[in-house]
């Protein structure tokens, strides 16, 4: 488990599910600007940004290109990270074929599985969420195709602009990929991932669950001291987590 102690009067962000770049890059650039909004909002009191996934509607990295646009994010990104702020990156089912432009570039870390954080004495269990409990079947099945090595091999030799625009008319059009089924509340007892939490609960306390993949801003008891707080998204919500040193509250950006 990873200690991090957060200076006087600096705070903890976590945001998830903005897929830039869907369903254009023209229509996605509000939400952007938005987005980029928010970081420069949180730049002051930022001690941790933790980004839960899918910031992309699809990412991948050849060895010297990677998909065109998203400057201003990638800009701001770079700002905050040079300033000294920890960027925390979760990759997610739209953009897991991350191989060391974020860690290069800007200095941030990406992380494939779940981890754990001990935050001022609150632990922490955080992940993207996708492929976790005992559903989502279907997505663990492709995502075993998406991270097979002979698969990605056949991809990168796909000229980009093909690469890039099957990716994207898959990642719109299949509902497996694009989360549309992610997005509808299955109530406290049948969703997944509050399963998976309270199994995780099993062997080892956590004070706060914290994914997103889900599309949906949720927070949910486990027990008496522990919480599942999913994050929304980008997209329809604006929402976002807040932990001051002591307490979580999920928060909408207006």
């Amino acid at each position: 488990m990873t200690n991090i102690e957060l200076p006087a009067g600096k705070k903890v962000y976590f945001a998830s599910d903005n897929h830039l770049g869907a369903p254009t890059m023209k229509e996605s650039r509000v939400r952007e600007l938005k987005f980029v909004r928010w970081l420069d909002t949180i730049k002051s009191d930022a001690g941790v940004i933790f980004l839960m996934g899918d910031l992309f509607d699809f990412w991948f990295e050849y060895k010297t290109v990677i998909p065109k646009g998203f400057t201003r994010t990638l800009g701001k990104l770079a700002e905050l990270s040079d300033a000294g702020i920890q960027i925390h990156y979760f990759v997610g089912n739209h953009d897991l074929w991350m191989n060391g432009y974020f860690e290069e570039e800007l200095n941030i870390p990406v992380y494939h599985k779940p981890q754990q954080y001990n935050i001022n004495g609150t632990s922490f269990f955080l992940g993207h969420g996708d492929g976790l409990g005992p559903d989502d079947k279907g997505f663990k099945r492709m995502k075993k195709v998406f991270t097979n090595p002979v698969a990605k091999w056949f991809f990168k030799w796909l000229h980009p602009d093909l690469g890039v625009r099957l990716a994207k008319h898959l990642s719109v059009s299949n509902k497996l990929i694009s989360g549309d089924d992610d997005a509808k509340f299955l109530g406290n007892d049948k969703e997944w991932l509050v399963q998976y939490c309270k199994r995780k609960l099993e062997t080892q306390h956590y004070d706060h669950f914290i994914f997103g993949h889900r599309h949906l801003p949720l927070e949910i008891p486990l027990n008496e001291n522990s919480t599942y707080t999913n994050l929304g998204d980008w997209i329809n919500y604006y929402t976002y987590a807040e932990f001051n040193g002591s307490a979580l509250s999920l928060k909408e950006f207006n």
